[in-house]
């Protein structure tokens, strides 16, 4: 128990690295909770330090989903009595937890999608099947994206997609309602989002042609 503790815990501090505020600050020495949506995620990265960081960005925070799940899930599947898919899970969690609320910046982090995502591949390389929830998750997030240019609603909808897919595909019980708290949790955090959508004010992504 100690090392699932100690494997929980280091999950939370690699998911609270706060990259695009990182970022922000060297590449341009702003603090991005005060431009743009003031969200530390890749998307506000995009729109204010432009799309080489912000695609940087937006990887980072998927492999700080990713690393946990698999290298510290590795190392605690040999030496805990859990199934594989319980103790990855209780690791992506604390990351996406960890991003969300990030211990660096007073607990006001970003939304969790991209680190949510870099879980789910994660998990993906090491249960059998999953990537067809992945594959499916990913599908969806694009053609929402392409048709309405809505990086939110993409997220959103794909998010709210992946405990479907999880059942679709049969998976065990523990993907399936830790899908659907992430699911819940993500929506929460999109709240304001959801408001601009009703009212027809979110914005749709522009990409900048500098970096």
């Amino acid at each position: 128990m100690l090392w699932i503790i100690l494997g929980i815990t280091i999950s939370y501090f690699i998911g609270s690295i706060p990259t695009a505020y990182i970022f922000g600050r060297i590449l341009k020495g702003v603090d991005i909770r005060r431009l743009g949506s003031g969200n530390v995620g890749a998307t506000n990265a995009l729109r204010v330090l432009g799309k080489i960081p912000g695609i940087t960005v937006l990887i980072l925070d998927m492999l700080k989903g990713l690393a946990p799940v698999l290298f510290i899930g590795d190392f605690l599947v040999a030496r805990a009595a859990l199934s594989q898919e319980t103790i990855r899970v209780f690791l992506g969690v604390s990351c996406i937890g960890g991003h969300i609320w990030t211990i660096f910046l007073r607990f006001k982090g970003g939304k969790g999608v991209a680190t949510t995502f870099g879980v789910l591949l994660g998990l993906s390389l090491r249960i059998p099947g999953l990537i067809w929830v992945l594959s499916s998750v990913i599908l969806t997030w694009l053609v929402v994206f392409i048709a309405l240019r809505m990086v939110s609603l993409a997220s959103i909808i794909s998010i709210l997609a992946m405990p479907l897919f999880m059942l679709l595909f049969k998976k065990p019980a523990i993907l399936v309602l830790s899908s659907m708290f992430l699911a819940v949790l993500i929506v929460i955090r999109h709240s304001t989002n959801l408001k601009r959508i009703l009212q027809g004010k979110e914005s749709r992504l522009r990409l900048k042609k500098s970096a």
